[in-house]
């Protein structure tokens, strides 16, 4: 196996973790679990986001494909910024439950388009199929 073959199931492994886990956290935040509260739920996702961005940066070091040259990694890196601000809405800055879950929910539809233009290389993603 080539390396940047396993640097990509790294970082397709991490964001698997970290979507299981923000979904997870989202659940608990709008059950009002104590376990939200926990040390290690509070740490753990940003050690694997920070992996995940880790193993971006070194795919496209590896690649030479770059954000801002190419439309599909651009469109990637400003649907990555909007789910960090929705997700932090979601799960931290959120005033009322209702605009956390609300944040929740579109996080969500965030990190599936990044999914889907990651697989179309299309900057539409699955924008495309409307």
């Amino acid at each position: 196996m080539n390396i940047y073959l396993a640097v990509k199931y790294v970082h397709v492994v991490c964001a698997l973790l970290s979507i299981s886990g923000f979904v997870v956290r989202g659940v608990w935040m709008m059950t009002g679990n104590p376990l939200l509260a926990r040390r290690p739920v509070k740490i753990l996702p940003h050690l694997v986001d920070t992996l995940l961005l880790a193993s971006a940066l070194l795919m496209v070091w590896m690649s030479a494909q770059y954000p801002f040259v190419q439309s599909w990694l651009t469109a990637k890196v400003i649907a990555l910024v909007l789910y960090i601000l929705l997700g932090t809405v979601a799960l931290k800055r959120g005033t009322t439950r209702g605009i956390r879950i609300t944040a929740w929910w579109l996080a969500l539809l965030v990190f599936a388009y990044i999914v889907s233009v990651a697989f179309s290389r299309s900057a539409l993603g699955f924008l495309a199929l409307i």
